[in-house]
């Protein structure tokens, strides 16, 4: 092989396996070590490890203010078949406290199958009449008591990093191998690069 062929050859090769292996190293650096790792006095941790409590306090204000407010939440229960679960939760509340009413002397005879399903649906009816009121009341009850943004943020802050990496590498693992490949092709340019300066220098 002519002396002037090899610089052509070994450096762009090396120059794409150093590129391959950096972009490598950073992606698995996202999330690698997961615990703080200390080598020759400087602390090394995985970039979401170490940033985990800003990054559940950022995913949780953009989900919370942006993607599930109050007002979605609402909307979704005025969408819901209100009369079916309104009828299901006073059959499960009544059924019981009517079967202790049955075995009392003299009210028990009043407590026919028709009088309590005639009961039953007036009760119903009328909350179902109020539908707005209910509505507002929901509103009302999730806006004292779900608070999106620190459910979510809890929830991110409480994830295993491993699960984190997980889901992450399902998702966007052809992009994430994508990275490295193109690292690998960028330090094959830049190797041809340098051997190109180095000829004409």
């Amino acid at each position: 092989m002519p002396p002037g062929v090899l610089p052509w050859i070994v450096v762009p090769l090396i120059g794409g396996l150093i590129g391959y292996v950096t972009n490598r190293l950073a992606v698995r650096m996202i999330f690698r070590p997961v615990q703080p790792v200390n080598v020759l006095g400087l602390r090394f941790q995985g970039l979401i490890g170490r940033r985990q409590p800003e990054l559940a306090a950022s995913i949780g204000r953009v989900v919370g203010g942006h993607l599930v407010r109050h007002e979605d939440i609402v909307e979704a229960l005025n969408r819901l078949d209100l009369e079916r679960v309104v009828n299901g939760a006073v059959e499960r509340g009544l059924a019981p406290k009517i079967e202790e009413l049955r075995k009392v002397p003299l009210v028990g005879g009043f407590l026919t199958d028709e009088r309590v399903g005639e009961l039953r649906e007036r009760f119903v009816q009328g909350l179902i009449q109020d539908r707005e009121g209910l509505a507002s009341e929901f509103e009302k009850a999730l806006e004292a008591g779900l608070d999106v943004h620190e459910l979510v943020e809890s929830k991110v802050a409480a994830f295993p990093v491993e699960r984190l990496e997980a889901l992450v590498l399902e998702v966007a693992s052809r992009e994430l191998r994508s990275i490295e490949v193109l690292g690998g092709l960028l330090g094959i340019v830049i190797g041809f690069a340098q051997v190109a300066v180095l000829q004409l220098l």
